[in-house]
């Protein structure tokens, strides 16, 4: 499967990405290239074999829920390089618009 500029461009707008021309061509080939591996290995897969999500079986391996006495606040946040307001003080990272 061949994907197109316009499509190539598409998927690096949602990824807000901005790509130059020679790196439109070079991942549009790298995508193509995904896309027909994806493509052969739903040819391959047989109905008589069950889907999985891992190659071996998982039990739940998580403890049973249990109330227990909860860690004090100023023992949680000592942890901290800064604290304002009972919480952790951290860098702004998302800016307003």
């Amino acid at each position: 499967m061949q994907l197109s500029r316009e499509e190539v461009l598409h998927v690096a707008r949602l990824a807000r990405l901005a790509l130059s021309d020679d790196e439109v061509t070079r991942f549009g080939a790298q995508l193509s290239a995904i896309l027909d591996h994806a493509a052969r290995v739903s040819e391959v897969a047989a109905d008589d074999v069950p889907h999985t999500s891992h190659a071996l079986p998982l039990a739940n391996v998580f403890r049973d829920d249990e109330v227990r006495e909860c860690l004090p606040q100023e023992k949680a946040l000592s942890t901290g390089p800064e604290i304002e307001d009972g919480r952790f003080k951290v860098p702004r990272i998302i800016e307003e618009q």
